[in-house]
Formats: structure tokens, sequence, C-alpha cells
């Protein structure tokens, strides 16, 4: 199972997180297996999303989607996001 956990700030939650809801069948059409949504204690635009997949090589394709840097520019992200990838053990 690989994991792709991605943190970036937000302009707003809310508006973030309708655009990021209305990405779901884009994640399920593209090999994400299940996902989660985590926002910081101290900071409420703070974000860090989860998205699991069956294979490495799946989760890098998913990560270069146009699709997925579109929406990412829509839902108000700022600066560049902190990914990093892993594999559960």
């Amino acid at each position: 199972m690989t994991t792709v956990f991605v943190r970036h700030e937000v302009s707003d939650y809310t508006a973030w997180r309708k655009v990021y809801d209305g990405f779901r069948s884009v994640q399920a059409a593209n090999g994400v297996i299940s996902e989660a949504v985590y926002q910081s204690a101290d900071n409420p635009n703070d974000i860090t999303v989860t998205h699991e997949f069956a294979t490495p090589e799946a989760a890098k394709a998913f990560m270069q989607l146009e699709e997925l840097r579109s929406a990412m520019r829509t839902g108000g992200i700022l600066g560049a996001p902190t990914v990093w990838v892993a594999e559960k053990v």
C-alpha cells in the first residue's frame, strides 16, 4: 500500500473543501483506494490530505494528472504543497 501525504495552506477551507469533494470521481477513476483530510488544530486553513494507492506507480500517475493541478489551483492553495510518499510496512 502506497500513501501520498500532501500538506498545504488554503485561502478558505470551506471553498477548498467544495472543490476537493467535487474531485472524488476523478480520485476513484485514478486509483485512489481511500482518502482522508486533516485540519490543523491551530489553523483551519492548514490542511493535510492522504490518498492510498495499491502501487507506487498508481500514486505517481495520479500526482501527474493535469486535472489534479487544475483542481488545486481552483481550490485556492497558497504556495507550493509539501508532498511525500510512504509505503505501509
